[in-house]
């Protein structure tokens, strides 16, 4: 029996990571939006591209969750966007609802399962599905870090003319304060250290931490959704085929970094169980009074989360 992926939110970052895990086969595929004919046409659209791309995924349309039942791994999109004049608070509260129920959904019908969020703001969705769900810290990931460290690489392999298949790209944090890591970041082994000025080192971290806020800027009506779902396939399948690969990803941190009971982005290793270890680099003191600073700011939405779910 093949495993099942639900993702809840048939929006653009939704149905493009079904596109793309229905491409590489990795499991069955549920697709629940509220909106009702939504899901059911991209899921039929979807599998009518089956014949044509060589894939033989089943993928299931749904306003219900009832389909979900028995999924391995739940890959929670949905949510607001934050919109012209709405604060990160109101777009706290806003969807500190939305994942409340749809986690609440979830875990009844799959209590085995694993949840990777990608709603907004999403350190503190994290920590809202750890709460409601009352899962282990093993089973609640969020896709922050995949995504900003392929930012990171695609500017480097740009600065420099290389391919960015050369670049192996590091980075830590928050996803509303990413740090990326210019002396773990190599093109084919060397340090972008030694290849760089810092002056254009700190060009390339400054757009990076500002690589969603760009794409809204250009697209005007919408926001990034390619790399977004390119990173939950990433993470989805290094889950559901045990790679045991080392991925930034927002983990519950007890202790790792000097940093309790927060979900914050560090390099975990993810496989079967989910997250399976974190990997704790060497920072600088100048790192590692970045990264606490990040922490602060995730754990202030953390506490406005424990008084809206109480």
């Amino acid at each position: 029996m093949r495993p099942k992926i639900t993702i809840v939110g048939a929006g653009n970052v939704g149905g493009t990571a079904a596109q793309r895990l229905a491409e590489k086969e990795v499991g069955d595929i549920v697709l629940v939006d509220v909106a009702e004919g939504i899901p059911q046409g991209k899921s039929l659209d979807l599998l009518e591209a089956g014949p044509i791309c060589g894939y033989d995924t089943n993928i299931t349309g749904t306003n219900t969750y009832d389909e979900t039942e028995g999924s391995s791994i739940c890959v929670i999109t949905a949510g607001r966007a934050r919109k012209p004049g709405m604060t990160r608070s109101d777009l706290l509260e806003n969807n500190v609802n939305v994942v409340k129920s749809v986690v609440e959904e979830l875990v009844k019908r799959s209590p085995e399962t694993i949840l990777l969020l990608v709603t907004n703001p999403l350190d503190a969705m994290a920590y809202v599905a750890y709460k409601v769900s009352g899962f282990p810290k093993e089973r609640v990931i969020g896709m922050a870090g995949v995504l900003d460290t392929s930012r990171f690489a695609t500017f480097v392999s740009m600065e420099l003319g290389v391919s960015v298949e050369n670049v192996q790209a590091t980075l830590i944090g928050g996803h509303s304060d990413p740090l990326p890591l210019a002396r773990y970041t190599t093109v084919a082994g060397v340090p972008i250290t030694e290849l760089l000025s810092k002056e254009r080192i700190d060009a390339l971290i400054k757009r990076t931490i500002h690589g969603g806020a760009e794409i809204v800027h250009l697209l005007k009506t919408g926001s990034a959704y390619f790399a977004p779902s390119a990173a939950i396939t990433e993470m989805v399948t290094a889950i559901l085929m045990d790679k045991k690969k080392i991925l930034p990803s927002t983990v519950l941190c007890q202790g790792e970094y000097g940093l309790k009971d927060i979900f914050i982005g560090v390099p975990a290793k993810l496989g079967l169980k989910g997250v399976e270890g974190i990997i704790e680099l060497h920072l600088t003191e100048e790192e590692g009074n970045l990264l606490r600073k990040s922490a602060q700011e995730v754990k202030a939405e953390c506490s406005e989360v424990d008084r809206l779910i109480k």
